[in-house]
């Protein structure tokens, strides 16, 4: 049993997919997840890229998707170090990190960038290769 940390994209481009989760598979994340999902989308709308009402559809299947969503003290304070250690501006990104490190065994994540900062900290997933791991084939 493999437990994945997911961020938004990840998510985003799992509902779109509309394939459900294998068994046995665990998604976690920080709390800010759906709020990140919610402002991706809100800026898909505005760039023209998605209409109102496919953005409505995937939010709803967002929210439907399970996840353990966490923001206890211990994952605050490791995002904090984490996003202190690295130099980074914001502490968004290391939340996933956090979470990751703490709570799951890979980290799907949807910037290469990131990924490549945070190798030597946590095992990393790309978008493609957790989607063709965990979704069921043949629905």
């Amino acid at each position: 049993m493999t437990r994945f940390a997911v961020d938004a994209p990840s998510v985003i481009e799992l509902v779109e997919r509309g394939a459900p989760v294998a068994t046995g598979h665990p998604l976690v994340a920080p709390n800010v997840l759906r709020s990140q999902a919610l402002s991706i989308l809100y800026r898909d709308v505005r760039a023209g890229r998605r209409s109102e009402a496919e953005t409505r559809e995937l939010l709803d299947a967002v929210t439907a998707v399970k996840i353990r969503l966490l923001g206890d003290r211990v994952s605050r304070a490791t995002a904090w170090r984490i996003a202190a250690e690295l130099d980074w501006a914001d502490i968004g990104s290391a939340e996933y990190v956090a979470v990751a490190m703490l709570q799951a065994d890979v980290l799907v994540v949807s910037d290469a960038a990131l990924a490549a900062a945070v190798a030597d900290r946590v095992s990393t997933l790309s978008v493609e290769d957790f989607l063709a791991a965990v979704v069921v084939h043949g629905k």
